[in-house]
């Protein structure tokens, strides 16, 4: 087969393979290549949408995301960690209001609110309470004040 054949023959098999990408049903290589086109604006059109659509999700979950919130039980009281990528100013209080509203008493923590917003705190039972509390309502109360907290800094 002389050098023209075989380049003949590798553009043939490279349109074939370009037909089948395209999911194209021409025979032509223009008709082919006029699908191939039209294939790739699609994608381009499918890739800005695409882009757009995680533009808008980061930009809304950059503007409200909600900390998260673990409590894990210990022996006497409970491990309370709160944790948010961005600083959240007024947040401890709330959280310390609530609390003392559960009559938690703060018996070790740690707190930083440079950049993002982390506590980590150990909690334990007033020993005057009657009522003992578990996890899920300490962690309830706490995603509770983080919801009325970032309603109210919403509104400033």
């Amino acid at each position: 087969m002389s050098s023209r054949g075989r380049k003949k023959a590798a553009l043939y098999e490279k349109l074939q393979l370009l037909r089948s990408v395209t999911n194209s049903s021409a025979h032509s290589k223009t008709s082919i290549i006029v699908d191939a086109t039209k294939y790739i604006e699609d994608l381009k059109q499918k890739v800005d949408r695409l882009n757009q659509d995680v533009a808008t999700s980061q930009f809304s979950a950059d503007q409200n995301p909600l900390p998260v919130v673990k409590v894990e039980t210990l022996e006497r009281g409970f491990l309370i960690n709160v944790f948010s990528e961005r600083n959240c100013p007024g947040l401890l209080v709330s959280i310390l209001e609530t609390f003392e509203e559960l009559g938690l008493n703060v018996l070790d923590a740690r707190v930083s609110c440079s950049d993002s917003f982390h506590l980590e705190a150990v909690g334990g039972e007033n020993e005057g309470q009657q009522d003992s509390i578990d996890a899920q309502v300490v962690k309830q109360a706490v995603l509770q004040a983080i919801k009325n907290w970032s309603e109210s800094s919403e509104q400033e």
